[in-house]
């Protein structure tokens, strides 16, 4: 099968993960909102009512995430390995990618727990790569190691999702141990897996300037709907820094700057939604490809383990712990 091929066939996750991740971003603006109004409204303290609404509508959509979005997730995943590795997908793509992800991780917890671990792995080799970042840029090492760091956080979820690929791959296996050769995996084929890099930023940053841009300008209309809102929100931001005697930003207290902010935050908040359940799919069937097939003829074996003990404590603990 083609890249458009399996995208295509694995949409209807995406579209089922975009409809589920809007419906969260709903119900955390309106928890916000309803916050602002009736503490503006019961006890004239607007600012304080939004922040206790963000936050419980924070706590909400992490709990929706965390238990029905992921299996969306892991299953368009456990999908595109199966059609990657065997060329062929079933009729029922949905209920067969739900049934694989609760096969390999039986609860909620196991599935977060890989997951974790391989995050971990990859970020703890990703802050030496930081390291020799800010030795070698002198006076702006900071903002050296702070540029690769954004990189390498890009790079890190798509090596995420490869590596947890590769653990649907290796049904044979424990997860732990092939999450372990899924971690080495990159390091013997790191030079194959580099060609990615311009498609993974390239489309990244399209589909932000885009998507991100147009529900920018969305929103701004519809906020441009309600400036007596963003003229209290202002109002009580600049009474807080003043009685608190903290320093805020300026555009904060300005009406209009904090609309166009608010407005921007609300657009790239939209745009990652988006991008996460259409374009980064889309970019991810050609990296897990590349990942995929760099490793099925080349299976990790015990002794390229050592590769990696040295280099992340992470690693080393799970590798000791298969016995």
């Amino acid at each position: 099968m083609t890249n458009k091929e399996i995208y295509s066939r694995t949409i209807g996750f995406s579209v089922r993960r975009l409809l589920f991740d809007i419906l969260a971003f709903v119900i955390m603006a309106a928890l916000a909102a309803a916050g602002f109004f009736i503490a503006e409204k019961t006890a004239d303290k607007g600012l304080i009512g939004l922040g206790v609404g963000a936050i419980i509508g924070i706590i909400a959509v992490i709990i929706m995430l965390r238990y029905v979005s992921y299996t969306f997730k892991a299953g368009q995943i456990a999908m595109m390995t199966r059609a990657v590795t065997t060329g062929r997908l079933p009729e029922d793509v949905i209920g067969e990618g739900k049934r694989v992800v609760k096969e390999r991780f039986a609860t909620v917890a196991l599935f977060f727990a890989a997951t974790n671990v391989i995050k971990g792995i990859f970020q703890q080799l990703g802050r030496g790569i930081m390291g020799i970042g800010r030795a070698v840029g002198g006076d702006n090492g900071e903002s050296v190691a702070s540029a690769i760091n954004s990189a390498i956080q890009v790079v890190v979820a798509y090596l995420c999702d490869c590596c947890l690929g590769w653990v649907f791959y290796r049904k044979e296996e424990n997860a732990a141990r092939a999450t372990c050769e899924g971690a080495v995996l990159f390091f013997k084929h790191g030079k194959t897996l580099a060609r990615n890099l311009g498609r993974v930023f390239g489309m990244g940053l399209a589909s932000l300037v885009v998507i991100g841009g147009v529900f920018s300008g969305i929103f701004y209309l519809v906020a441009s709907r309600f400036p007596a809102t963003f003229d209290v929100l202002a109002k009580e931001m600049a009474g807080f820094a003043a009685t608190s005697e903290t320093s805020v930003p300026e555009f904060l207290t300005d009406p209009s700057m904090l609309m166009l902010g608010a407005a921007i935050l609300a657009g790239i908040i939209l745009w990652s939604i988006i991008h996460g359940a259409f374009v980064r799919p889309f970019v991810l069937t050609g990296v897990l490809r590349n990942y995929l097939e760099s490793g099925m003829d080349d299976i990790p074996t015990e002794e390229s383990f050592a590769m990696l003990d040295s280099k992340s404590s992470k690693f080393a603990k799970l590798h000791g712990q298969l016995g």
